[in-house]
């Protein structure tokens, strides 16, 4: 059974406490209907490094993200397909990756 999509108010709830205590890094934020965040490292190895082990990370929730990588910026997108939109899911992969981006 597919997670449960958040409404908006609850998406809008989630976002401001993940982006609460960001310090310095950049906010996730809503784009195009997914949940958003452009990280960029010191070099390629360190953000390559960090894709690694967000994929570890992501295989063990079985939600995968959507992203790219130029040199040393990662560019991600999660959503949950089969739900439709973001979900309680997508908001802890986002917090997994800000934890292994510190």
């Amino acid at each position: 059974m597919p997670e449960p999509k958040l409404s908006t108010e609850a998406v809008e709830r989630a976002l401001a406490e993940l982006n609460h205590n960001r310090g310095a890094a950049a906010p996730w934020e809503i784009a195009a209907g997914k949940l958003h965040k452009t990280f960029v490292f010191a070099n390629f190895i360190d953000a390559f490094a960090f894709m690694t082990a967000a994929a570890l990370s992501a295989e063990k929730m079985n939600h995968h993200p959507e992203w790219r990588n130029v040199y040393k910026t990662v560019s991600v997108d999660l959503t949950t397909h089969e739900s439709g939109g973001i979900t309680q899911l997508d908001f802890d992969l986002a917090a997994a990756m800000d934890a292994l981006a510190r």
